[in-house]
């Protein structure tokens, strides 16, 4: 007898409002960039935003230079690994692969539009959008479609659950990243944007991949016993 097909790293229950979210934010990014392509300076919110956040001292730049290290190479490479590790032991193999290939795919991209962006920061350092913010929010949502998988939670719940933990993440990325003075608040804004867009699309790409595999494995062994 075949095994039971593995669960679904893009919940079925979301893909009708995530995918409508991934389609906003990617359209957010979109304008975002066009916005501030070729800029060097703040614009009016950013200003705004910049002068409460900046220059933060004692304690909390602490806790913003830890923060910021999550995203850097080498806190990125052990944040990775132990959310696989994570995955691989709950059994959810489908989801390893999209921590892996999200991520990848996420700050890869935030790479590739800052270089088409050209908006820039801090004398001349490539800015829009944030790639430190896009990388946890990305590990953030992989993390709230497993557990809403997991816990069977409805379309409403799922949606909530996936929206707070990309919120959380997001908000303390990008609020290390403003107080730091390593990018702009809507940079902040257009990695967060990018992870939301990106992820759900990844999700199903790799639940599509899995499924088309799966189904050649079992027609092979039904023609086997035939």
């Amino acid at each position: 007898m075949p095994d039971r097909p593995a669960p679904s790293v893009l919940p079925p229950s979301l893909r009708g409002s995530i995918g409508l979210i991934a389609a906003l934010t990617a359209l957010v990014v979109v304008v975002l960039g066009f916005l501030y392509a070729g800029h060097s300076e703040p614009g009016t919110v950013d200003a705004w935003i910049h002068e409460a956040v900046y220059g933060v001292r004692g304690p909390w730049r602490h806790v913003a230079l830890a923060t910021d290290f999550l995203g850097e190479p080498a806190g990125a490479a052990m944040l990775v690994a132990a959310v696989v590790a994570g995955c691989l032991l709950l059994r959810s193999p489908r989801t390893a692969v999209l921590v892996v290939t999200g991520a990848g795919v996420t700050v890869g991209t935030t790479t590739g539009l800052k270089y088409l962006v050209g908006r820039t920061i801090n004398g001349g350092y490539l800015s829009y959008p944030s790639g430190h913010t896009a990388f946890l929010t990305a590990l953030a949502l992989v993390v709230a479609l497993l557990a809403t998988g997991r816990l069977g939670l409805g379309r409403t719940a799922g949606t909530l659950l996936v929206l707070a933990a990309a919120l959380v993440a997001g908000t303390a990325m990008g609020w290390a990243q403003v107080a730091l003075g390593a990018h702009y608040p809507t940079d902040v804004l257009g990695g967060w944007c990018t992870a939301l867009a990106l992820v759900p699309a990844t999700a199903w790409l790799v639940d599509r991949t899995a499924d088309r595999r799966a189904d050649r494995t079992t027609n092979a062994m039904y023609g086997q016993v035939r």
